[in-house]
């Protein structure tokens, strides 16, 4: 067999980014075969996942893609925080947000069927040498979209409204707020009927049981349970909480904001790597 040259090995790392040695390696298994070197070092990709089955990944990014109506947002966890930074597995979560976006996958399990989110998986895991995971995606579609990335990168938020007024920095915003606070619900509409009753009757409950509130008439307590019930939804309810940044929105509720924007909550999805 002829010597491998230093011209096909760098044109190989040229191809995979893998290091000069293993593409040497390679070619040498694979005759000088470039194509049949670059099957060699994939297959070698599949089994460094193989062997990182079991390892832990409690670090990660949330990759957020919008496209016209359409947008996803995805959590893609990997082994630890300087790989969670790293410029290649951002490439490959922007990657898979791109496939989720453009190919609509019923799962994760459909997402990792696509010979081309399973190819570039397997490629960053052979570079980088860590188990990483698709944990969770979400898609979207209609409406106007904005989004938010913390600069830690593993929390984010996608916002969509109904409306066709583009609104990227108020959008942005809100979707700060989301991450930063993490209401359960965006609208009152959206809090389940079971948990409305179960908090009207814990109120009700502590209520009756402060001795202060005996001798009160019925409707005075009926009031203050209307109260209690109002100042719950607005720690639960986003649209009807300030807007986190008060300096820039003064007296502002996030329905507020939309609603001056033209624009009507339809659905937020907020990620937070490790979090459910």
């Amino acid at each position: 067999m002829s010597q491998i040259s230093a011209a096909a090995v760098n044109e190989l790392r040229k191809r995979t980014d893998l290091p000069l040695m293993e593409c040497k390696k390679a070619l040498t298994e694979a005759g000088g075969d470039l194509d049949k070197a670059v099957d060699i070092l994939r297959s070698g990709f599949g089994k460094a996942m193989t062997k990182r089955e079991a390892n832990e990944t409690a670090e990660g990014r949330v990759a957020v893609l919008i496209q016209g109506d359409t947008a996803a947002i995805v959590e893609l966890r990997c082994e630890s925080a300087p790989t969670a930074k790293n410029e290649l597995f951002g490439k490959l979560a922007d990657d898979v947000a791109k496939a989720v976006l453009e190919h609509n996958p019923a799962d994760v399990d459909a997402l990792l069927a696509m010979p081309a989110v399973k190819n570039r998986l397997e490629e960053t895991v052979g570079l980088i040498r860590e188990k990483m995971v698709v944990h969770r995606f979400t898609r979207l579609a209609g409406g106007v979209f904005g989004c938010y990335v913390h600069h830690d990168l593993m929390g984010g938020a996608l916002v969509q409204c109904g409306g066709t007024a583009a609104a990227d920095e108020l959008l942005k915003d809100i979707g700060a707020h989301i991450v930063a606070l993490n209401p359960p619900y965006f609208t009152a509409d959206g809090v389940p009927a079971a948990v409305l009753e179960k908090e009207k009757a814990f109120i009700a409950q502590q209520i009756k049981d402060d001795p202060k509130n005996a001798t009160k008439p019925a409707n005075i307590i009926e009031k203050m349970a209307d109260g209690k019930i109002k100042a719950w939804m607005a720690e639960t309810v986003l649209v009807d909480q300030p807007m986190a940044n008060g300096a820039k929105y003064p007296n502002t509720t996030v329905g507020d904001a939309l609603k001056k924007a033209s624009l009507t909550p339809t659905k937020f999805v907020r990620y937070r790597v490790g979090s459910a």
